[in-house]
């Protein structure tokens, strides 16, 4: 996130109502009003950096524009980043938050500022990680030491009950997904029948539920600066719920679809001298105390789910529809994701195979 030009009463936030709410919450800097700066980098809401009492927080919240649904989720974040409070979970730690909209018009949180860079933000590793391979491997087990961790929080005692729908979660993903993409499927996506059956006829047994981020990834966590990598937040809880954490797994070794990482397999990121897929699943067990055993399942889904969520964006942007031009980049990748999916129940042995 990268300061912006806009200001506070521009945004026509009400800085008075603010810093009354922060008094009542007990935040540093008690009968100051807080100095605000617009952050560029949300996408789904708005951002703003907060400097009150010589701490700097971030505020977090819908535009005035956004439709039920967005603000809906935003107190889902709210609730999940309350839950997550006093965790080992690296996050950017809730100050405290609004649900009813009553302060500031919208519902809102306020979380620590993180001082860390994202691999998205940079598109290249930097210093001392563009050259130092080892010091970069590091970087790989930090990102799945903190799903690990995750997945492990007692989510029940946490108070997230009701947060998802653990139950039956993988027999309605095939269908779920499917029925997403009926909804603006305009071409052929070879492969996608096939992997869908299999994993149909592959689903695991046995799982534990728990909290599931559901685009876990480099895009989306930030590290501390210089080595050794130190993971210091997990980032973009849009689309968290209660499902099945290895599933995010499986999202973050998706260019680990053998023992080695793809270099080129993520379009924002060089995966060069990353770990042996091996080594970051017995980091996974080690921390979680979850088995990895069906861990090709959660690689067929990952591929295969991306994407049909990534279809959607494409599919905008071919109808002439008012989206990120990047996003044209989307079309091949689709097919990659898809095929790799296919190609790998190809070679699985299974359950109906």
């Amino acid at each position: 996130m990268s300061a912006g030009t806009g200001t506070a009463a521009g945004a026509g936030l009400d800085v008075d109502a603010l810093a009354r709410w922060m008094d009542a919450e007990g935040l540093a800097g008690e009968g100051e009003r807080p100095a605000l700066d617009r952050l560029s980098g949300g996408s789904q809401n708005e951002l703003y950096a907060l400097d009150r009492g010589g701490v700097r927080t971030v505020l977090r919240m819908p535009p005035p524009s956004a439709a039920a649904s967005r603000v809906d989720g935003l107190r889902r974040e709210l609730r999940l980043v309350r839950a997550l409070k006093g965790t080992d979970v690296p996050h950017a730690e809730l100050a405290g938050g609004d649900e009813t909209g009553d302060v500031l018009g919208m519902p809102f949180y306020v979380m620590a500022a993180v001082d860390g860079w994202c691999p998205a933000d940079s598109r290249s590793w930097p210093a001392p990680f563009d050259v130092d391979v080892e010091a970069r491997r590091g970087l790989a087990f930090e990102l799945v030491d903190g799903i690990a961790k995750l997945s492990r929080v007692d989510w029940r005692a946490r108070g997230l009950e009701g947060f998802g729908r653990p139950e039956n979660f993988h027999e309605r993903q095939v269908d779920r997904w499917l029925a997403f993409l009926g909804a603006y499927r305009f071409r052929e996506l070879p492969g996608l029948d096939e992997a869908a059956e299999w994993l149909r006829r592959n689903r695991p047994v046995h799982w534990e539920p728990g909290i599931m981020h559901g685009d876990y990834q480099f895009a989306n966590v930030m590290y501390s600066h210089g080595a050794p990598g130190r993971l210091a937040a997990i980032i973009d809880w849009e689309m968290t719920t209660i499902g099945d954490p290895l599933l995010d797994l499986g999202w973050a070794l998706l260019g680990w679809v053998g023992e080695d990482p793809e270099p080129d397999a993520l379009s924002y990121i060089d995966l060069g001298g990353m770990p042996k897929r091996a080594e970051l699943l017995a980091h996974y067990e080690r921390v979680s105390g979850r088995s990895t055993a069906d861990i090709d399942y959660y690689l067929v889904l990952a591929n295969w789910k991306l994407g049909v969520v990534l279809e959607k964006s494409y599919a905008a942007f071919v109808h002439g529809e008012p989206v990120d031009p990047k996003v044209e980049a989307f079309g091949p990748m689709v097919l990659q994701l898809i095929g790799t999916a296919a190609d790998l129940a190809r070679s699985l042995p299974g359950k109906g195979n």
